[in-house]
This record gives C-alpha cells, structure tokens and sequence, in this order.
C-alpha cells in the first residue's frame, strides 16, 4: 500500500513545533503533553497528535512528549543537519538584516555567497564574507555549488535572476522581490514571501466590527 502523502500544511507547521520546542527546552521543560503544549501554541491537543502521527507520533500514553527527543525527530524530518549551501542575492537593506540575522544553520543551511550588481557594495565584507559581483555568479557556482538562493532585488529582475540561477544548479528560491516568482520547471521549489500580505490582514481585521459575546 502506497505511503499516504502529508499535506502542505502539516509540513508548514513542523517549523513552529520546532522553535516552541526549543524554547521549551532552552526553559529547562523535559517533557510535555499534547494538551499543554496546544495551549501554548494556540492548536487543539487533537490537531498537534494527528500532525505528529503522519511521521510517528512520538509520544507515550500517559507520558505525552519528551521534548528533547521530539526537538531532534522534527529536525530529522526537516533536514535541519544537512547544510543545504545558500547564497543571497541582493544586499539591500533586507539581504543585509538576513545575512546577518537569520541563523541558516539552524535551519538546515549555511550561507555560502553574498552577491551584489552594485559595484560600491561588492567586495565589502558582510556577516563575515565578501560581497561578490554578481557578475562571478557563474565562477562561484561552479566552485561551490550552491543549492538555494535568497532574492532580496527589485521585482523586475527577478525573473531573469531565477532562470540563470536554475542553469547554475540552484534548485529553490526564497524570494523576497515582490514578485510571484513561477518558474517552469517542476523540480524548483520556491518560497514567495509578501511581507505586506501580513500587515494588511490586520488592517483587515481592524477595519472589521468587534465579534459579539456568545450568550
């Protein structure tokens, strides 16, 4: 019988079981039931079980979950070790504040390559590496072999950006350019993130009248 596939939106919540795991750790909690930590996380105790059986479970009757050993389950399923070699593009000031500040390695990268069109910023140093030209894409590529780019650059250039990106072997985009990035290739993934898209929800939300108390 055929391994039932896992949703797309159980695998966009195994992060955040992640980062309330390690804080959870980080406070000294040695182990936790589904229910303590739905209330935390603001999921049902259900919700959190039926997520964690599609790879498992991990948990004991009457015990609920170690959190050190569910911490290290969920890094294996999302490759948190493997080190996939990133390069950003585009030192702006938002490929700045993620060069410098998101930790890839606790993620499963490591940030391998700064680039730059901006002759003025390349051959700065950043995060504790040269800015390069982007230029020397292809030279770089080939010397390291990198597997996913970070596009921080305006939203006209990303496109072109991509496909060259994808002849030199980069095979997922976490794409900060505004644009909807599409690519037809199947095999590229990409991550089209719209940091507005947020704060209009809660524009949204605000413009809307209060909910009324249940009786």
């Amino acid at each position: 019988m055929p391994k039932q596939a896992i949703s797309s939106s159980v695998i966009r919540r195994l992060p955040r079981y992640h980062r309330f795991l390690r804080e959870l750790e980080q406070k000294g909690v040695i182990r936790i039931s589904s229910k303590e930590l739905s209330e935390r996380m603001g999921l049902t105790a259900s919700q959190i079980r039926q997520d964690l059986n599609c790879f498992g479970g991990f948990g004991q009757q009457g015990y609920g979950y170690n959190v050190a050993a569910l911490r290290e389950e969920i890094e294996g399923i999302l490759g948190v070790h493997d080190r996939h070699r990133t390069i950003v593009i585009g030192v702006g000031n938002l490929g700045r504040t993620i060069a410098t500040h998101i930790n890839f390695r606790q993620r499963g990268c490591e940030l391998v390559g700064l680039f730059d069109s901006n002759p003025t910023v390349a051959g700065r140093d950043l995060a504790g590496m040269p800015v390069h030209h982007t230029d020397t894409l292809e030279g770089f590529c080939r010397m390291e072999h990198p597997e996913l780019a970070v596009l921080c650059i305006p939203r006209d250039a990303a496109h072109s950006m991509a496909e060259r990106l994808v002849q030199l072997g980069i095979r997922a985009f976490w794409n900060f350019s505004q644009a909807d990035l599409l690519l037809s290739d199947p095999g590229i993934m990409i991550e089209n993130v719209f940091l507005g898209d947020s704060l209009s929800l809660l524009a949204y939300g605000l413009n809307q009248p209060p909910a009324e108390d249940a009786d």
